[in-house]
Order: C-alpha cells, then sequence, then structure tokens
C-alpha cells in the first residue's frame, strides 16, 4: 500500500452552468463520459493540433476539477479564458498561488490498494496506477506514507507518459505522446482545437513517433539524452527509475536497427523496447 503527494501537481476549477459544453468544444475527451463516478484524461491542443496542457478532469458537486502541472496553472486559466467569450464558467486556482487566504488544494497519488480520503477517483489511463485523491495539500502532505519518487518509479513501470519530462509540451502531438493509447482523445466526439489534425494522423495512420518503455542496460540517461542506432538518431529519452524508462521512439528507424542487430545505446547505457503493458 502506497500514496505520495505530487507536490508538483495542482487544481484549477471550471464551475459554472456552462462549464461541460465550455470543456466538451475545447478538449481531447469526451466531457459526456465525465461524471461523478468516472474522472477523464484529456489535453488542450494549438490550433495546430500540439499538446499545449494537459489534465485529469474529475467531476465534484460544485463543477469540474482539473488536476494538472502547477507550472502551467497560470497559462492554463489564462489560455482557457481567451475561448470562454460569453460561456457562464468560472475558472479559479484552487492551489493557492492566486489567493494565498485559500486553503490550497494538492494531489495525492494512491496505489497497491491505499484507500485514500478526500475527492477520490481512479486514474483513467492505466488501471495499474491506481486512484487519485484531491484535498488539501496539507492534508495530502500528510497522508503520503511514499515519496514523489516512488510513485514517478511506479508510473515509469505502468508506461505511462509525464508531459514535460517525457514529451515538450507545445511540440508533441497527442499521438506522440500515446494520449490515443492511455483513453486521453475521444475520436467520435464533436469537434475541438486542434481535433482535425489529430484526426488526420488516426485515419491515415501516420503517427511515426511513440512513448515506449525501454529497459536499461547501464547508468540511466537523462531526459533529453539521444537514442542512436550506430550513427542514425532514433529518439530521445524521457524519465527513468532504475532499470526502466521511457522513450520518445522514431518507431520506423527502431525497428530497421533491431531488424539488423544494431544496438539502441543512450549515453552508455544499451535500451531494449518493451511492451507497453509491462508493469
Amino acid at each position: 500500500m502506497a500514496s505520495a503527494f505530487l507536490d508538483d501537481r495542482g487544481v484549477v476549477r471550471v464551475e459554472g452552468e456552462d462549464a461541460r459544453s465550455f470543456l466538451q468544444g475545447l478538449v481531447t475527451c469526451n466531457m459526456d463520459h465525465v461524471s461523478l463516478e468516472a474522472a477523464g484524461f484529456g489535453a488542450l491542443l494549438s490550433p495546430q493540433g500540439k499538446i499545449l496542457f494537459d489534465f485529469l478532469i474529475v467531476e465534484d458537486k460544485d463543477g469540474f476539477l482539473l488536476d494538472t502541472p502547477m507550472a502551467q496553472i497560470a497559462d492554463l486559466i489564462k489560455r482557457l479564458s481567451l475561448y470562454r467569450l460569453r460561456a457562464k464558467v468560472t475558472l479559479r486556482d484552487l492551489s493557492g498561488a492566486a489567493d494565498p487566504a485559500l486553503e490550497a488544494l494538492g494531489v495525492l497519488a494512491l496505489w497497491d490498494g491505499e484507500p485514500g480520503e478526500g475527492l477520490v477517483y481512479d486514474d483513467p489511463r492505466h488501471v495499474a496506477l491506481g486512484r487519485r485523491s484531491i484535498l488539501s495539500r496539507r492534508e495530502a502532505r500528510a497522508a503520503a506514507s511514499a515519496t514523489a519518487d516512488d510513485y514517478e518509479g511506479h508510473r515509469i513501470r505502468c508506461g505511462v507518459p509525464k508531459g514535460g519530462v517525457d514529451f515538450a509540451f507545445g511540440e508533441t502531438f497527442p499521438h506522440d505522446a500515446d494520449m490515443d493509447l492511455i483513453h486521453g482523445v475521444d475520436f467520435k466526439k464533436g469537434c475541438y482545437i486542434g481535433q482535425e489534425v489529430v484526426s488526420r494522423v488516426e485515419h491515415r495512420g501516420t503517427a511515426r513517433k511513440r512513448i515506449i518503455p525501454v529497459h536499461l542496460r547501464g547508468p540511466s540517461p537523462g531526459p533529453g539524452v539521444e537514442i542512436r542506432a550506430g550513427d542514425l538518431v532514433v529518439g530521445t529519452m524521457g524519465s527513468a527509475a532504475g532499470d526502466r524508462g521511457l522513450a520518445m521512439i522514431r518507431t520506423d528507424r527502431a525497428e530497421e536497427a533491431i531488424a539488423a542487430g544494431t544496438p539502441l545505446i543512450a549515453g552508455t547505457s544499451i535500451l531494449e523496447l518493451m511492451p507497453a503493458d509491462v508493469v
């Protein structure tokens, strides 16, 4: 049983009578499937179809809460405000930065059977990730039985990418970041920002890059380290913990190298590609 306070995560509230329809026209996931019983995972894209922000979305009695990187909250609210127009929607930072008088909310990750307190919901990206809980940052910190690094190791073993580490915001398409594989894109919902580009990639099957779990033989390379097959660059390293890691791989180049018996190397480590469901 384990739980970890994710100090780098914050909470944004989206409330008002138009909150659901407002988000439905913007984000990649289907807000019709987000309920008091089921959270969603989605992103806000640029018009060119690249990920600007990603978040888990959970409903409560007052609207919706976005569990998102703390460092992006101000920019996320600014971007959402651009699209608000006449929609009856209120956006609030509940992480304490905008109003120190509020009791700041935080995020607790729960896995291996930890029961949890506060607003608890299943992480929709991967069943083995466990659950999340939104509660005060003070309570989340006190409830933690493990460290954020412990959770990062668990996330990496589940093969679930993290924005800002395994892929760059503003530069990455949803397919490249595996969002289509971890329930982050609904291809049957209506229009949203960047939808045409995402749909085109899906229908043509043209995603050439993927974030893939890797087994490391050697010291863990840092994020951004090039992965080479001989003189050819086939990808870049993302996060790593122990002998496991995640890497952004040009799949066509990697497959050709593996077929030719050429090892994939990052720094001084040899990489072995692993199935995405290895935990």
